[in-house]
């Protein structure tokens, strides 16, 4: 892969309306997705998803979508309106993103605890990051199929003494 900097390429794409709209959709997604990744050093990828974001939503809207396409007034870049980001497939891909991270995490987490608990601190910290997930991953996935089946219908917070 080369520097984009040393290199000028251009590329023609025939899209159909269809494909078009698809595209739109993927670097909106991309764009979106790539905005929660806070991460110190991801500045300069961020700003390049961006870029070209503002570069194919700018073609979109003189394209003939103006009436889903909107010029963000903080940043002066192209994006999609929020009103078709509610209802479109980029939404549900992030809900849908936002949706499993919120399970696996929790499951994750609980597992854990659970293994800390059965195990002690100190022995769980001297396991290699492999025989950590080993004894992990039945009881995440235990608590996996049970989120799955009941969501939180079965989850019951306790307060430590004192504390509720």
């Amino acid at each position: 892969m080369q520097n984009s900097s040393s290199v000028d390429f251009f590329m023609h794409l025939r899209l159909s309306d269809d494909e078009f709209q698809t595209l739109i959709d993927m670097v909106s997604l991309a764009g979106e997705v790539a905005s929660l990744n806070q991460k110190p050093g991801s500045e300069d990828h961020l700003a390049s998803f961006a870029s070209l974001e503002d570069k194919i939503l700018e073609r979109a809207q003189a394209q003939g979508y103006a009436d889903i396409i909107e010029v963000d007034p903080d940043t002066n870049n192209h994006r999609v309106t929020a009103e078709y980001q509610a209802q479109s497939y980029i939404q549900e891909c992030i809900d849908e993103m936002r949706n499993e991270i919120f399970w696996e995490e929790l499951s994750f987490r609980l597992a854990e605890r659970e293994v800390i608990r059965a195990k002690g601190q100190d022995a769980y910290l001297s396991l290699s990051d492999e025989e950590r997930m080993h004894v992990i991953a039945p009881r995440q996935q235990r608590f996996w199929e049970g989120f799955s089946k009941n969501g939180l219908d079965q989850v019951h917070l306790i307060a430590p003494p004192g504390q509720g």
